[in-house]
């Protein structure tokens, strides 16, 4: 069934359905993946753990670059609008149409990929988030 609500409500699903065949929903390869990156980072010391999260705050933030240069290609087209013009003006066939096309998997690809990567920062950023939360409350728990 075609839907269009998310990868989110694709996982529910996913676990929900595989609830009712006997499989628990820690059994996913999904969660398990996370499962494993958690345990990974809880093995590094906390002040090079806070050191990897500036990094990843600084990747997340930069990912942005590939939507600029994506909506900056339509303006060079436009500066340039006149030569471009003139190109394809002399073109009997359909090369304009291919350019297109090719702009348009670009585009489609290159947004994907920001916010895949996007997302997945968001995720390590918030498991050593939550890992560093965790440390500090022993740390204050073990000193009252």
């Amino acid at each position: 069934m075609l839907s269009f609500r998310g990868d989110a409500h694709k996982f529910y699903l996913k676990i929900k359905k595989n609830n009712r065949k006997g499989f628990r929903p820690e059994e996913s390869k999904e969660l398990q993946e996370l499962k494993e990156i958690r345990h990974f980072y809880q093995t590094i010391e906390t002040r090079t753990l806070g050191n990897i999260h500036y990094w990843i705050l600084k990747e997340k933030s930069g990912s942005g670059l590939i939507p600029i240069l994506v909506t900056a290609i339509p303006w060079v087209l436009f500066i340039f609008g006149n030569q471009v013009q003139e190109f394809f003006k002399n073109d009997d066939g359909y090369l304009w149409l291919l350019f297109v096309f090719i702009y348009l998997i670009a585009v489609t690809i290159s947004v994907s990929i920001h916010f895949r990567e996007r997302s997945w920062a968001t995720v390590h950023s918030r498991i050593i988030e939550d890992i560093i939360e965790e440390r500090d409350e022993k740390e204050k728990n073990s000193n009252n």
